[in-house]
């Protein structure tokens, strides 16, 4: 009895420590890995979508193209980008169930300077659109150029009226969350208009300038512009450019062809008499792409684009894809935004493919 005693008091540490490390591991191992979705409901790397231009006469302007990281170029979807099961639906579902299961384990940022249902702009802020959620393991960040896209939780998944007629693009890319901290010092020199947020203080130590940027109450100094490195959950390497408004000049021309050491086709909204023209005066040279057609030969003119993207020329040494925030206006010289870069063949070749002409410098 004695002896089968000392097993039993000998035993107890032994399951009580075996029981704590179980539910420390239930807690790591239960916390969802939140990603950039496809349309079959996987979770992917990263993801870019196309919401074509409104065809005359044709549909309701919600008819869009994607490419994600298990693909190698444009598919078009059978679903429309408003739909719940589109690319945007089944990734932003992950915001709302955390929203709607009051965890406290996950954060979102989610900015816009178009406001939903307005045709005016906070030209207080950055020129900005996107969002971010996220959790202590990963999370996705996805930048596009949709007016009035701010789907919070409240409201659930809409998407505006405002983003039918002209073509709008974006990227989601899944990232591990010691990417979150480079990507909070960016969101500084952007300084979005935030249109809703949730961080909890379990955040706070590592990123210090979104829960500020939440409340509204920041005070950090801010770069004219910054550049840094980023890599998505599976290795894909980017290159992000951050500019403030106190960095006035054109970021295509004066600094992303420079520092990418490329000639840029750039793909921007041209409004009438702000447009840039496109520029030689530098080493590396930026074009204004003028018309585009899509794989299955759709044809539409760069004035019924609102996307935001650049690509390097065909001979060009480095093969760059940019995909962001600013047009080559200017009025935007002294907006904040940014656009992030990859290497990426597929990414490069799929909108590459996309240019039928440009504009020569004068």
């Amino acid at each position: 009895m004695v002896q089968g005693n000392r097993w039993k008091m000998a035993a107890n540490p032994l399951r009580t420590a075996l029981a704590l490390l179980f539910f420390a591991l239930s807690g790591v191992l239960g916390t969802g890995k939140i990603s950039c979705i496809n349309e079959e409901g996987e979770a992917v790397d990263w993801f870019v979508f196309y919401k074509l231009p409104k065809k005359v006469g044709e549909d309701i302007g919600l008819q869009y193209m994607f490419l994600d990281s298990t693909m190698a170029s444009w598919r078009k979807s059978r679903q429309l980008v408003s739909s719940k099961e589109s690319i945007l639906g089944r990734t932003l579902a992950q915001l709302y169930e955390a929203y709607a299961s009051k965890r406290n384990d996950t954060a979102y940022l989610i900015y816009n300077d178009g406001i939903p249902e307005s045709q005016n702009y906070n030209r207080k802020y950055g020129h900005t659109k996107g969002l971010l959620v996220w959790n202590r393991v990963q999370g996705f960040w996805l930048i596009h150029s949709v007016p009035g896209f701010s789907p919070v939780p409240e409201d659930g998944f809409i998407y505006p009226s405002s983003g039918r007629k002209n073509g709008q693009s974006g990227i989601c890319i899944t990232f591990k969350y010691s990417q979150f901290k480079a990507i909070d010092s960016q969101l500084l020199i952007y300084q979005p208009n935030i249109r809703s947020c949730s961080i909890p203080n379990t955040f706070h130590r590592e990123l210090i300038h979104m829960p500020q940027l939440c409340a509204k109450s920041s005070s950090s100094k801010i770069h004219g512009r910054q550049l840094t490195k980023l890599q998505s959950a599976q290795g894909l390497n980017f290159l992000h450019f951050a500019k403030s408004s106190s960095y006035s000049d054109d970021i295509f021309a004066a600094w992303m062809a420079q520092h990418l050491k490329t000639h840029l086709l750039a793909n921007t909204w041209q409004w009438k008499a702000y447009a840039l023209p496109s520029n030689c005066s530098l080493p590396y040279h930026v074009y204004n792409i003028k018309k585009l057609k899509t794989p299955d030969q759709f044809y539409f003119p760069s004035s019924s684009d609102h996307s935001k993207w650049c690509v390097s020329t065909k001979n060009s040494r480095h093969q760059w894809v940019c995909i962001g925030d600013l047009n080559r206006s200017k009025y935007q010289v002294f907006r904040s935004g940014g656009f992030i870069c990859t290497k990426n063949r597929y990414i490069y070749q799929s909108f590459y493919r996309l240019v039928v002409s440009y504009e020569p410098c004068d």
